[in-house]
């Protein structure tokens, strides 16, 4: 599922929540918020693993190192995979 369908699905819940139903554009702007929301949680989380991932490997930094680039890597990808769903 992309992050677009989570924001999506997260905007059809607000609006019955709240008991609106919201116009083409305003749905598109509240999608586009949860959407970078998702995003930033989704890098920062990436962040956080690679940071651990490096605490944790201390005694063989070679693989933290191998592991943090390789989660580095992901991170460069998802940000152009997502870049290209605009």
């Amino acid at each position: 599922m992309k992050f677009s369908d989570y924001a999506d699905q997260a905007v059809r819940s607000i609006a019955e929540i709240l008991g609106v139903k919201p116009s083409a554009d305003q749905a598109k702007n509240v999608n586009h918020i949860i959407e970078k929301a998702i995003i930033n949680a989704v890098l920062d989380e990436r962040s956080r693993c690679a940071t651990v991932a490096m605490n944790v490997c201390e005694a063989d930094l070679d693989l933290a190192h191998k592991i943090g680039a390789e989660i580095s890597r992901a991170n460069e990808a998802l940000i152009a995979n997502l870049s290209s769903m605009r």
